[in-house]
C-alpha cells in the first residue's frame, strides 16, 4: 500500500491529498529515509510523521484493506512516540498564551509599564559607609 494511502486509512490525515502534500514537503520518513507519496509500506516499517510540531513515531503492524474506524487503528500500527514530544508541545502552548494576540492594538498603559520594568537595568547597590 502507498504511504499516503496508509496514512489516510489509519487516520493520521483527514484526506489523501493532505497526506500526499505532507510527503512532498518531507514531513514523512520511513526507516529514517524521506518518503515520496508512492512509496510502498510493509509490515514492521518504522514511520515518522511530522504534524503540528510533533514527530509521531509508529511501527506498521499490518496493512488495512481500506480506511478504518478510529477504534480499529491500533490493530494496524503500534505507537512509539516518546512522551517528551507531547510535553514540548504543551510548553509551546503556554508560551504562546503569554503574548498578546496579533491585531490587539497598541500596548495598554499597564503593558507599557511592565515592558519598561522588564527592560530597565537593575538598581545599583547602595553605597556602604566607611568604618573609620
Amino acid at each position: 500500500m502507498r504511504i499516503d494511502k496508509y496514512l489516510w486509512s489509519t487516520r493520521y490525515f483527514k484526506t489523501r491529498n493532505i497526506a500526499t502534500n505532507a510527503c512532498k514537503k518531507g514531513h514523512i520518513k520511513i526507516n529514517d529515509n524521506l518518503a515520496k507519496p508512492g512509496r510502498e509500506v510493509f509490515p514492521m516499517d518504522n514511520i515518522t510523521v511530522r504534524k503540528n510540531q510533533i514527530n509521531y513515531q509508529f511501527t506498521v503492524l499490518d496493512i488495512p484493506p481500506s480506511r478504518v474506524g478510529a477504534k480499529l487503528v491500533d490493530m494496524y500500527r503500534k505507537d512509539t512516540t516518546p512522551k517528551e514530544a507531547f510535553e514540548h508541545n504543551e510548553l509551546l502552548q503556554y508560551s504562546k498564551e503569554y503574548y498578546r494576540k496579533k491585531g490587539a492594538g497598541r500596548p495598554t498603559k499597564k503593558d507599557r509599564r511592565e515592558i519598561e520594568d522588564y527592560l530597565e537595568e537593575p538598581m545599583e547597590k547602595p553605597k556602604e559607609e566607611n568604618e573609620d
